[in-house]
């Protein structure tokens, strides 16, 4: 059979008894990455301070609250979507029932005890209400913020943000996420700011998302802002129980009511730029494959990954390396780097990438970046480390930039499921 029948085949069985480590997802693939980035300077802008961020979260309705009582937690940050020029509050705003006073109001009551200064807030005549502050309870002044969004309960955002991180691609101390009861998803995670720990800044989250589409994220930090001054205190303020109070009262159920539901997520077919056929792992376990297929015998103690989006960590006695691949279709040399190679016989794209990888100390990156005149798009990437926030492993990635080509240029990339 030839080399992309096999491929093919690979692509349609991966998943089949396969669980792989989704966690990766928090830090993973570029598309995600360039949104959370994105709502994260969008809500500090429109916030007006770096206290702003408006930081997404659910909460359950049931009538004498937002919840039972019962659950547990896990962790994941969002931030809010931008305030559209000239003051238009969006389609997904609210008729502002709930004003931002009494955001800041119910934030301030349902902190223990200590002061809350400096607030910012939205009402829900914005697609984000939030409330932030700098809270102090006498032991150090420590930056808070809770924000309250609608999202498709079955939708790829209220998935993601209930899931922890792999502990192979993004460092923390703790991590917990649970179904409760009816539904709802409730995480709690105590991890850092700054993913290669360059400075001290911790950031403890609690995070709801309810079966009603509603979500609600309370962030705590051990300093006066999340960014860009000293830690005044050792952790966090908050306990991850009195995150979990804060996260499923009742007293934010009126500004949720105040949002009107999100459109449905569209399917992962439909997504502009989504994968030519990968679903959730099938990325990784085609990564896989065809890293045996052209010869690589290199251990792999660990994969994950999601629909266009995929790594696996080779491990070959001599440090851990981890290689990433992204697949997407429909995409025009606009966003293509400059080219470095000569343009293929068929007309495919290459760029080529060696240096420094932006985060992580030490930790060198080697990239091979392709467009073929379809639009199909091919990414694979390689680290000395098998998390690029920490710190290097090994001299160089497992693979040779050859075999990262080869990856990258094989067909069988563009088949579709059938």
């Amino acid at each position: 059979m030839p080399f992309e029948d096999d491929l093919g085949a690979a692509l349609r069985r991966a998943g089949d008894g396969f669980t792989a480590d989704r966690d990766a997802l928090v830090d993973a693939g570029e598309q995600r990455g360039r949104r959370l980035v994105a709502r994260r300077r969008q809500a500090a802008a429109a916030g007006g301070s770096v206290l702003a961020l408006a930081l997404i979260a659910t909460a359950g309705a049931y009538s004498g609250g937002l919840l039972d009582g019962t659950g547990g937690a896990s962790a994941v940050n969002v931030a809010a979507p931008p305030t559209p020029p000239g003051g238009d509050k969006g389609p997904l705003a609210g008729s502002g029932a709930v004003t931002a006073e009494q955001m800041i109001a119910n934030l301030r009551a349902l902190l223990p005890g200590g002061q809350l200064t400096e607030p910012v807030g939205r009402g829900s005549d914005d697609q984000v209400p939030l409330a932030s502050g700098v809270y102090d309870d006498g032991k150090g002044r420590a930056a808070v913020s809770i924000g309250l969004s609608r999202v498709d309960p079955d939708g790829s955002q209220a998935r993601t943000m209930t899931e922890c991180g792999d502990k192979n691609q993004q460092e923390y101390d703790y991590c917990l996420t649970e179904q409760l009861a009816d539904g709802s998803r409730l995480l709690l995670f105590k991890g850092y700011e700054y993913p290669d720990r360059r400075e001290d800044t911790k950031v403890w989250r609690a995070v709801l998302a309810t079966r009603q589409g509603f979500m609600v994220e309370l962030s705590e930090w051990n300093a006066p802002a999340e960014k860009g001054v000293p830690v005044s205190r050792s952790n966090p303020p908050l306990t991850t129980d009195q995150l979990k109070t804060v996260v499923t009262s009742a007293v934010w159920q009126p500004a949720l009511n105040d949002l009107p539901a999100p459109e449905p997520d569209p399917e992962p077919s439909a997504r502009p730029g989504s994968s030519t056929a990968l679903r959730d792992q099938e990325a990784a376990v085609a990564l896989e494959d065809l890293a045996a297929g052209i010869g690589i015998e290199i251990p792999i103690i660990s994969k994950g990954g999601e629909g266009d989006y995929g790594y696996i960590v080779f491990d070959d006695g001599k440090g851990k390396s981890v290689v990433r691949l992204n697949v997407s279709k429909d995409q025009d040399v606009s966003g293509f780097p400059g080219l470095n190679q000569p343009p293929l016989p068929d007309g495919t794209l290459v760029h080529v990438k060696q240096g420094p990888a932006e985060k992580g100390k030490g930790v060198i990156e080697w990239t091979v970046d392709t467009l073929r005149t379809d639009g199909l798009r091919v990414v694979v990437s390689a680290f000395n480390t098998a998390n690029q926030n920490g710190t290097a492993t090994r001299e160089q990635p497992a693979l040779t930039l050859d075999q990262l080509k080869e990856i990258a240029l094989a067909p069988g990339w563009n088949r579709t499921r059938n």
